[in-house]
């Protein structure tokens, strides 16, 4: 038998509070008030032509389409949705999920990862992760995890340069947009938390960057 947990008691659920950091803040998504700024960042004429490359929808290249998908994933619960807002300029630039909230068990996603271009090489993306895994671990979740696509390298990256570590890869997992997805299962525990959040928090601080490129990367802080 594993570890016996004898004073175990369930996580609790994402609330609509904003996470608040140096370079963003993630606010629980509200189409009202962020559709302009994310259809122009998502789907505008310098958004990342591959950004939906590996997501189960889009590209959402009509304007009432992007409108639906951002109001279904503000009504919903599971996945919970932020949007990413830039703190300096206050545009939102992304968006991003917690899911698959497994809250009797401790156990919690970061997914559907949508950043613009304009977050991209910056250190508003790491900010992001940083913010909701201090969240998540904080609100009393023993595990949070990280899937992707065998086949996005990039995603793969990110995940190893987070901290998470690679635990195996499901074979023909699903169908996704008409083809076989193998995917990847990355995770991190409360126990690594602590060393993870050190490294995040040297990493992001003020003295790691000059004119806004880092010193050192973030695997150096672990």
């Amino acid at each position: 038998m594993s570890d016996t947990l004898l004073d175990w008691q369930a996580a609790a659920m994402p609330t609509a509070h904003t996470l608040t950091g140096r370079f963003i803040r993630l606010e629980k998504l509200d189409a009202a008030r962020h559709a302009d700024d994310l259809w122009a960042a998502l789907e505008g004429p310098n958004a990342d032509p591959k950004l939906w490359d590996y997501l189960p929808y889009g590209p959402l290249s009509d304007r009432s389409a992007f409108d639906r998908w951002l109001a279904g994933h503000q009504a919903a619960t599971d996945p919970w949705f932020y949007t990413v807002v830039d703190q300096q300029t206050d545009k939102a630039e992304g968006v991003i999920s917690l899911m698959s909230i497994v809250a009797a068990h401790g156990r919690i996603e970061i997914g559907h990862v949508t950043f613009s271009a304009a977050m991209q090489r910056t250190p508003k993306g790491t900010e992001a992760i940083y913010l909701l895994a201090r969240e998540i671990f904080a609100l009393g979740y023993r595990r949070l995890e990280w899937k992707c696509n065998a086949n996005n390298a990039r995603s793969k990256r990110a995940a190893e340069r987070f901290g998470f570590s690679y635990e195996g890869t499901f074979r023909q997992h699903m169908v996704v947009k008409g083809q076989s997805r193998d995917t990847e299962w990355y995770s991190m525990l409360d126990s690594e938390w602590p060393e993870r959040q050190n490294a995040f928090e040297r990493w992001l601080a003020v003295d790691n960057f000059t004119d806004g490129q880092q010193i050192k990367g973030l695997e150096a802080f672990r």
